[in-house]
């Protein structure tokens, strides 16, 4: 028998007016994870989904254990061996744990009925892989947290076991702790059961925790496969952008100057999310906030942006008292927040490009009459493509045929076009390739250094300390500690967030 389990030949996959894969070919070999990278749009998800039967091919073959499949739909995948964990969700809120882990495959007893003690049973043998036994098979979806949410997801696809399990950015929501889990347990799956992983990630530093070869990924075509013990992540940013990134996170230029206090935050408090928390933020400056899940971070963003309530102390902008109670007193006072969900909170994936690139700011393009001005804003909608280099077939475009890198740009178009005072991020690079991270980053300078303050938030450490000027620590909903970016390291900070140092108080 063969060791290569699943192997594509010349795939190749056309949608109108782009060519998604051109000539791909992959081998995955039994009993290892593959991995998948490439920047947003290079052909990965689309692979993924040819793999899947969700996308038929125009051009190629699929073999698995060396013989030629035709496989029409999920379904037909799914009895080949072939089972995918998609970044975005699809389990059903209102079910249980249980019925999304088993769907359409529940255990029914001798009369045909649904058999639930075997179900439950079944359930909590698969949490357990995940340390989870302790929820109750019958708690209901939508009552979990967005990581025991993601197990879920990756447990209703193990659960059909699987010959090759597609894992399309499976750490994106779920804690450090939880990601060491998934780890341990897909090496338990793959040395003891003989499951092979196709992993894909924007995450490099997991390709090298996880991966044993690596397939790149560029413009539609394969570029390299590489056994990962003889690679570096320079090698992988490199081929998946076609340049070398000498410094990904770009620097302070000499002529670059913080002016006086912009914003300011005294003793804000709201609920058990956060309490007495205070800072400020200087003209051209960017402000770092870190922590672990949960410190609090989020929820002050979106009270300062009046998407929820502040409970005491007071906000000030050019130290004037500033009241804000929803996000449309925000945005006119000149603060913009782009969320940490794009999809859901941030952008109108139904809708065109430039639909999204001037909704929060309408007015604008009106002339101060009751009707839009179509020209104004087809030549505002071409300039931000040009300018953020978001890559699409035109600004009638609807947003969710492109690339999850695109459109982030697209959302950090949308708040850069309020012309803000403030301008708060929320993992802004989420879920984006490098050499998309790269290029937000100099976006976010590039607004600094016209005197906009930004507070960027973010789960990223290396971004925190490679773009912040300063870095507040939070930690259970306090402020723990103030850094400035050039006295920041990542040992200090992690130690600040756990609480096992005091934070100083350095401007």
């Amino acid at each position: 028998m063969t060791d290569i389990i699943l192997e594509a030949r010349g795939i190749v996959k056309t949608f109108p007016g782009v060519r998604a894969l051109d000539g791909v070919d992959l081998k995955v070999q039994r009993g290892e994870v593959h991995a998948l990278v490439g920047e947003n749009g290079a052909g990965k998800s689309t692979l993924m989904l040819v793999l899947g039967a969700i996308h038929k091919p125009d051009e190629g073959e699929i073999f698995v254990e060396g013989r030629p499949v035709s496989v029409s739909s999920p379904h037909d995948a799914n009895e080949q061996g072939i089972s995918i964990v998609f970044q975005e969700l699809s389990l059903v809120p209102s079910l249980s744990i249980a019925e999304n882990v088993f769907a359409n495959r529940q255990p029914v007893n001798m009369i045909n009925m649904l058999d639930r003690r075997t179900l439950h049973r079944q359930t909590r043998e698969m949490l357990r892989l995940f340390d989870l036994d302790r929820l109750d098979p019958a708690t209901l979806v939508k009552d979990l947290s967005i990581s025991n949410q993601q197990v879920v997801e990756i447990l209703k696809a193990m659960s059909i076991n699987p010959k090759v399990l597609i894992l399309d950015e499976p750490t994106s929501s779920l804690t450090e702790s939880e990601v060491e889990q998934l780890f341990i347990n897909i090496r338990k799956l793959k040395e003891e059961k003989g499951i092979s992983f196709i992993y894909i990630s924007h995450h490099l530093p997991e390709i090298f925790r996880i991966a044993d070869s690596v397939t790149v990924l560029r413009d539609g075509k394969k570029v390299c496969d590489a056994d990962v013990k003889g690679i570096d992540e320079e090698f992988l940013i490199t081929n998946m952008v076609g340049r070398k990134i000498e410094n990904m996170y770009g620097h302070r230029e000499e002529t670059d100057t913080v002016g006086d206090v912009l914003f300011e935050a005294r003793g804000i408090s709201r609920g058990d999310d956060f309490r007495d928390v205070s800072f400020s933020v200087r003209s051209g400056e960017i402000v770092g906030f870190s922590g672990l899940v949960g410190a609090g971070r989020t929820e002050v963003g979106r009270a300062i942006f009046g998407a929820e309530p502040i409970d005491a102390g007071e906000l000030l902008m050019e130290g004037k008292p500033l009241s804000i109670r929803k996000p449309e007193e925000a945005i006119a006072r000149g603060i913009g927040y782009l969320s940490e969900d794009r999809k859901s909170q941030g952008l109108f994936l139904d809708f065109s490009i430039k639909a999204n690139l001037i909704a929060n700011h309408l007015q604008d393009f009106c002339g101060g009459t009751p009707f839009m001005q179509s020209r104004k804003v087809n030549d505002y909608s071409r300039g931000c493509v040009r300018d953020y280099r978001i890559i699409s077939r035109n600004i009638d475009q609807q947003l969710k045929f492109l690339s999850g890198g695109n459109q982030q740009k697209v959302l950090v178009g949308t708040w850069f076009g309020i012309k803000p005072r403030l301008l708060i991020v929320d993992e802004p690079t989420r879920g984006v390739d490098v050499g998309a991270k790269s290029e937000i980053y100099m976006l976010l300078r590039r607004l600094a250094r016209n005197g906009v303050g930004i507070i960027m938030i973010s789960s990223d450490l290396m971004e925190i300390l490679g773009v912040s000027d300063r870095i507040m620590v939070m930690q259970a909903g306090r402020v723990v500690g103030e850094i400035s970016g050039r006295d920041a390291t990542e040992e200090r900070v992690i130690a600040m967030a756990a609480g096992t140092v005091n934070g100083g108080g350095e401007a």
